[in-house]
């Protein structure tokens, strides 16, 4: 008589990942590794067998949010794995929230994958060894057609309002020709834009003394503007370059290197840079890096060198000490900065950061005011900006097809190469081929703007 035996079903985990691109990486890296020992993957709370919160723990507000998705997940789940940023204070998690099964912090790969083993034993069965493993770049929380590249973790500065290093150390940076393989595998697997991520771009392979690895047949140093350059040799399926964009990049003298690698096509024509304020005794307060920077002479260097580059960056309003003085100083340079995408954030305490203990707090609705007016510059400038691109052709990434309507007109949304996804604005398309797909890149005319977006149809 014959005889069958059932495999045993796989576990399978839940993901909720909070916070930055750099935490969404590590979501990434965990569940890659939990695919690899025979989990599945639920997108849902019921289907789960044990649930993974990726936490943020950088403002007080952040980690509000973190214990209330902790608290979401006991409640529709009820196993709990914490990890994250917020995971460093262990204490507080468990006081909210007894029930988790375990707690580790930042980029702790091996203990929560050890925590998931011992809560929900992975249902190995006789054949297990005979599935091909997946790769690194197999699991992905972002669409197909971009990925994020995390080129270091940690931070050597000690900016006063900042606990990144507290959370995640110095500086570490991954080796040049890791980075590389893994970029070569996200481009071959369909990725046709690159995120390249960090706490400090600019410090990439700092810690390293900028050590040299071979790839393909050549020494590379650990360097950003050397990565950039390699970065820029890589090709999609197509045969065209990947967009290549640069985030968190501090304006250290160096950076200036990479601008003509963008006027070359090697690079997007785009830079993330973190300034947070421009006022000379704000940033002596904030214990800012590189405050010293000729940074508008160097702007405008940029654009001649480069005139298609979008700088996007984020300002903090409310710092303790900061004047009204200070704040017009800010709008001043804003003005003859005219950069292309700001975020404003007002100033918020974080616990264990050196800015809590700095005088002359700014009242709470002088912050909402000083806001309210800086989000009026940038967006005025951002107006002027979008409308200057009406009646020109540019390429855009294209991130969702919609569905034909009554008339049979589809629609679609991108990016042109000044809009990285999620925090910056969008390129809306009227009747686009039935054949148009995510993640082609297509030439399109702007035909309309508004303070934040563009509108066209392709060309």
């Amino acid at each position: 008589m014959n005889t069958t035996t059932k495999l045993p079903d796989q576990k399978k985990v839940g993901m909720v990942s909070l916070g930055c691109p750099k935490a969404l990486v590590d979501s990434e890296r965990i569940l890659t590794r939990l695919r690899a020992d025979g989990y599945a993957m639920s997108p849902d709370y019921a289907g789960a067998d044990v649930v993974l919160v990726n936490t943020c723990g950088f403002l007080d507000s952040a980690k509000e949010e973190s214990l209330a998705a902790i608290g979401e997940a006991i409640s529709e789940n009820g196993r709990v794995i914490v990890t994250g940023c917020m995971g460093e204070e262990a204490d507080a998690i468990r006081a909210a929230h007894p029930q988790v099964l375990a707690v580790t912090g930042a980029h702790q790969y091996e203990q929560v994958v050890e925590a998931v083993h011992t809560h929900a034993p992975p249902s190995q069965g006789p054949f297990v060894d005979l599935i091909p493993q997946p790769s690194e770049a197999d699991i992905k929380l972002t669409p197909r057609h971009y990925s994020y590249l995390k080129i270091s973790e940690g931070c050597n500065h000690s900016c006063a309002f900042c606990i990144i290093p507290q959370l995640r150390g110095k500086l570490a940076s991954r080796r040049v020709d890791a980075v590389l393989r893994e970029a070569e595998k996200l481009v071959a697997a369909g990725t046709k834009e690159l995120l390249v991520i960090s706490q400090d771009t600019s410090a990439y392979g700092v810690d390293t003394r900028h050590e040299e690895r071979e790839w393909k047949g050549h020494l590379v140093r650990a360097h950003m503007t050397d990565l950039a350059r390699e970065l820029g040799q890589l090709r999609t399926e197509e045969g065209r370059a990947p967009w290549v964009r640069l985030h968190y990049v501090y304006p250290y003298p160096h950076v200036d290197a990479v601008i003509p690698l963008m006027a070359e096509g090697l690079l997007t024509p785009y830079l993330d840079i973190p300034f947070q304020h421009a006022a000379p005794n704000v940033l002596r307060a904030m214990k800012r890096p590189a405050n010293e920077a000729k940074v508008l002479e160097r702007l405008r260097k940029w654009r001649e060198i480069c005139p298609d580059i979008a700088i996007r960056s984020s300002f903090v309003v409310g710092f303790p000490g900061e004047t009204e003085d200070d704040f017009r100083y800010l709008l001043e340079w804003l003005e003859e900065a005219q950069l292309d995408r700001v975020g404003g954030f007002r100033f918020e305490p974080v616990e264990g950061a050196a800015a809590n203990d700095l005088p002359n707090p700014v009242p709470e609705e002088v912050k909402e005011e000083r806001y309210a007016r800086l989000m009026e510059v940038t967006e005025r400038i951002s107006t002027a900006k979008l409308a200057a691109k009406v009646g020109k052709t540019i390429p855009v990434i294209i991130d969702e097809v919609g569905e034909p309507d009554e008339d049979g007109d589809i629609g679609a949304t991108g990016r042109s190469q000044a809009d990285a996804p999620e925090i910056d604005g969008a390129v809306y398309l009227r009747n686009v081929a039935a054949t148009l797909k995510q993640g082609d890149i297509v030439d399109v005319t702007i035909e309309d703007a508004d303070a934040h977006d563009l509108f066209g149809v392709p060309a």
